[in-house]
């Protein structure tokens, strides 16, 4: 079996798991998390038109709005909300999502660094002493660099990006996480799982 199809498999577990339990008339969707806003309980994301982990697609518009379950025992660890859609290395091009114009926006950067095969636990991205994941994104405003880790990719890059790109916050160059929403009601969340910190892959 190759690791394709073996994590293919363990996303289709993950589904089944998230799926026991709720009724037939309900529906599925999933997307990654532009905006989270814990006290008025919503969470906003970009749906994935593909409906693939592996291979998502992020380009639906207007982003979704949910109300997360009112039950806290429907919901995995808190979503991290971030703007990165699509790291592109081949054509050195990043695509956001603007949270001023609500758009997304394709950049041309220039590549200072990039690093392959870097997983989870490598020393660069991980901090052995601590037991954590180092912070991503590191944003450089004097050098007009940004270093962004990509876990799916295993790639760690350091990118110049023009200089209108540092009035944004660093939170936009950081990948928010993929969530599962299950809802009856449109805008409701009944159940709510957080594929990334769920990590189903780390198995």
């Amino acid at each position: 079996m190759t690791k394709r199809t073996w994590m293919s498999l363990l996303a289709g577990l993950a589904l089944a798991a998230f799926l026991t339990g709720c009724s037939a008339d309900g529906k599925v969707d999933q997307g990654r998390v532009v905006k989270f806003d814990a006290a008025a309980k919503t969470v906003t994301y970009i749906r994935d038109k593909a409906n693939d982990t592996l291979n998502p697609d992020y380009t639906y518009l207007p982003p979704i709005t949910f109300k997360t379950p009112e039950d806290p025992v429907e919901m995995g660890p808190e979503p991290k909300a971030g703007g990165r859609m699509k790291f592109d290395p081949k054509k050195n091009q990043i695509t956001i999502f603007d949270p001023n114009t609500q758009n997304f926006r394709t950049i041309d950067f220039t590549m200072v660094s990039l690093q392959e095969n870097i997983a989870r636990d490598n020393p660069l991205v991980f901090d052995a002493a601590a037991n954590k994941a180092k912070k991503f994104p590191v944003v450089d405003k004097e050098k007009k660099t940004v270093t962004i880790y990509s876990g799916r990719l295993k790639q760690l890059a350091t990118i110049s990006l023009p200089e209108d790109c540092f009035s944004y916050t660093d939170s936009v160059w950081d990948a928010g996480d993929e969530i599962r929403i299950y809802y009856k009601e449109e805008g409701k969340a009944a159940r709510l799982m957080n594929i990334t910190k769920t990590d189903i892959y780390k198995k």
